[in-house]
């Protein structure tokens, strides 16, 4: 199995476990009297299983994600391609005329 794949795995057993964790402290704790609507209704346990599932995801994409961006490159040369160097641009000159007398500027202005 690629370590990739691996890496994500438990990645996502990590998050599922902090779901479970944080879904017995919501019940736990009653919090937005959630505890006695899942208890007094039919459907309480698919409330629940999904409350846990949907952190459950969110957790395993949080987990996977920083696990990425903490990983360090540990000595592989840089593959980027030729470096082309820049032109410099130089201003071209473009000639333009004036109004041949005073008058004819005083009415523009």
């Amino acid at each position: 199995m690629p370590r990739l794949v691996r890496l994500y795995i438990l990645q996502v057993f990590a998050g599922f476990g902090l779901s479970t964790v944080f879904v017995g402290l919501l019940l736990w704790l009653n919090v937005a009297n959630l505890y006695h609507l899942v208890t007094h209704s039919e459907a309480g346990l698919l409330a629940v299983f999904l409350l846990w599932l949907f952190n459950g995801l969110v957790f395993a994409g949080v987990q996977f994600a920083i696990t990425i961006m903490r990983m360090e490159d540990k000595g592989t040369p840089p593959a980027g391609g030729k470096r082309q160097r820049l032109t410099t641009l130089t201003p071209a000159p473009v000639p333009a005329e004036a109004p041949g007398n005073r008058k004819a500027r005083r009415r523009l202005l």
